[in-house]
């Protein structure tokens, strides 16, 4: 069985999130998208925050979200208990966000980087294998 990926934006990260979509699912993952549909301004708490709790719940196994900076995106994802969502902004920090903080989230800024970019910290993330030993411990600890 294949993986469920949540991907939500607001309006300044829709193009990438459409670009990943279609990346996600010629890889073979399974993606379920919280929106926005288009570039119209919108709120984006209203399409990060389900996105954010179907990966609490379970419903998806992990989660992108995308804004023009990615910071007010990962602020909102952090505020639902058990998402650890780290802002990554090249591959590198995705593999660390991976391997060292059991990211199940990751936030990308549109308007930081270029879609290869994007692609590229989406695939070190996905490919990135969680450590555990002492940082398993210490994010269990902070979780409660």
């Amino acid at each position: 069985m294949s993986l469920k990926i949540a991907v939500a934006s607001d309006h300044a990260g829709y193009q990438y999130k459409e670009k990943i979509k279609g990346h996600l699912v010629s890889k073979g993952y399974q993606v379920e998208d919280f929106g926005t549909s288009s570039e119209e301004p919108v709120d984006y708490p209203l399409f990060i925050r389900p996105a954010a709790e179907a990966v609490a719940r379970g419903d998806c196994n992990m989660g992108i979200v995308l804004g023009g900076s990615g910071n007010g995106e990962a602020i909102v994802a952090n505020k639902v208990r058990g998402i650890r969502c780290a802002v990554c902004w090249n591959a590198e920090s995705a593999r660390l966000a991976g391997e060292h903080n059991d990211a199940n989230v990751i936030s990308l800024g549109q308007r930081m980087m270029t879609p290869e970019t994007a692609l590229e910290i989406v695939d070190a993330w996905l490919s990135a294998k969680f450590e555990g030993g002492r940082h398993k411990r210490r994010i269990e600890q902070i979780e409660g």
